[in-house]
């Protein structure tokens, strides 16, 4: 009789911990059209979902590694520096709940917002399967980023 071993996935807090690792990597290495997503795939299932806050310029559902790369566009687009600070782990199961404290600068307006949001994430087997970010402020957002 042979037995079969399974590794046992990683927790969420390695997924969560390692995919802001490889993020700040992606960005220092140019982020969005200049550095490779293949940086942050391995963290991502193929078939991820992204829910952003609709009335955000990045806003809307992001599906799969060709939506997430979108969605890092979009948001490149919108923010000249987007720099999450101080993090919070409040929930580890299968659904995580993360508290990110971000600073960012519009790139059309050049104005500068320090905002918390909190995050929803699903991990499944190791990768990250569904996320829903939660702003406190949507309209101060939209404001920092109207295009004049």
């Amino acid at each position: 009789m042979t037995s079969q071993h399974t590794a046992a996935a990683p927790d969420s807090t390695t997924v969560l911990t390692g995919m802001y690792e490889a993020e700040s990597r992606y960005l220092a290495a140019g982020g969005p059209g200049k550095a490779s997503f293949d940086l942050l795939a391995p963290y991502f299932a193929p078939d991820v979902v992204l829910h952003q806050a609709a009335a955000l310029p990045y806003g809307g559902t992001w599906h799969g590694h060709d939506g997430m790369t979108r969605f890092f566009l979009a948001m490149s687009e919108t923010w000249e520096t987007f720099e999450i600070g101080e993090q919070q782990f409040l929930a580890t199961g299968e659904t995580a709940v993360v508290r990110s404290q971000v600073r960012a600068r519009a790139r059309a307006t050049g104005r500068e917002l320090a905002f918390p949001v909190l995050q929803t994430i699903t991990v499944r087997d190791g990768r990250i399967a569904e996320v829903r970010p939660f702003y406190w402020d949507t309209a101060a957002i939209v404001a920092a980023t109207a295009r004049p």
